[in-house]
């Protein structure tokens, strides 16, 4: 079943954007969500995917600079978060991904170019692996990959983070924090940013993210992680070009770089992202705009990778 209820706050289908010239906030029914999206810009088609606690908004000030750099730009709130729908039910990530492979056909294209971070990166590699003719590079940032080296950072025992288990109780997770999303949210997003998301982010994020139900979608993502992992590592290896990305003051970049490696036959590039933590879209756009504007050009060849 699908929710029609949408936040508190949640913009008018095709009202534009404020502050982004020529962007529109815009939805899409599907048979089992509705997602919300921000659309603006001509040129291939690029789709930026989200992580935890954030939404579309952690692109906010990177899409600008990819329309003008020739592109259109996409940037969907994932199931369960922003002004998407919460489905009654957990979801995978490649349910995830089935959402923006109907997104994409929604909007009349047939091929994509996808940058993820955070649990946005996961979502992005189910997508290639089920998608892999849709996908025509793939950027990942700032995570670690089911099945490809997420799993040994999930427990606490051996060195992991506690917020992989906790969020994955998504009902006890969801009452534990009811009442106190503001505080247990502005952690992480004081940790996760270098000055990127501004205060008038975490208040639009609030009204989202400041809800059981909206707590509870962002938990569902974290509930499927070792099933996603059993499924990636079961999966197609991938066979576009791969960039992966982190900033100097975000996660190590080993262990993705690692995981990419043994996930993907094609090319795969690395780089860091000066003068950001994790969230990198919003720390420093303009260079991460330029380099994903350079990875994604239409000239960039596709051999192998000769690792």
């Amino acid at each position: 079943m699908i929710s029609q209820h949408r936040p508190v706050g949640a913009p008018a289908d095709k009202s534009p954007v404020g502050g982004m010239s020529g962007f529109s906030h815009e939805y899409l029914t599907t048979a089992d969500t509705s997602l919300h999206y921000v659309v603006g810009g001509q040129g291939a088609l690029v789709v930026l995917l989200h992580g935890w606690p954030f939404t579309w908004l952690e692109w906010r000030r990177t899409m600008p600079l990819l329309a003008a750099a020739g592109f259109r730009v996409v940037a969907p709130d994932a199931r369960g978060a922003g002004d998407s729908a919460v489905p009654a039910h957990g979801w995978t990530k490649h349910d995830e991904a089935q959402d923006l492979h109907h997104l994409v056909r929604h909007l009349g294209a047939t091929e994509v170019n996808v940058v993820g971070t955070d649990l946005g990166s996961m979502t992005a590699h189910a997508w290639a692996q089920a998608y892999p003719a849709e996908v025509r590079r793939l950027v990942l940032s700032e995570a670690y990959l089911p099945g490809f080296g997420l799993e040994e950072h999930m427990n606490p025992a051996s060195g992991g983070s506690w917020h992989f288990g906790f969020h994955a109780q998504v009902e006890l997770a969801t009452m534990l924090t009811e009442g106190r999303q503001a505080a247990y949210l502005s952690g992480f997003w004081s940790m996760m940013s270098a000055g990127g998301i501004t205060e008038a982010d975490r208040a639009d994020l609030l009204r989202t993210y400041g809800t059981p139900e909206g707590m509870r979608g962002g938990f569902e993502r974290y509930a499927t992680l070792a099933h996603d992992g059993e499924v990636a590592r079961g999966g197609p290896p991938l066979t576009m070009p791969v960039l992966v990305l982190n900033g100097d003051r975000g996660l190590p970049q080993k262990v993705l770089l690692d995981g990419v490696r043994q996930a993907a036959t094609a090319r795969v590039e690395a780089d860091i992202v000066p003068d950001s933590a994790h969230t990198i879209g919003a720390d420093n756009p303009v260079w991460l705009a330029s380099r994903l504007a350079g990875f994604l050009a239409p000239s960039i060849p596709t051999e192998r990778n000769p690792q």
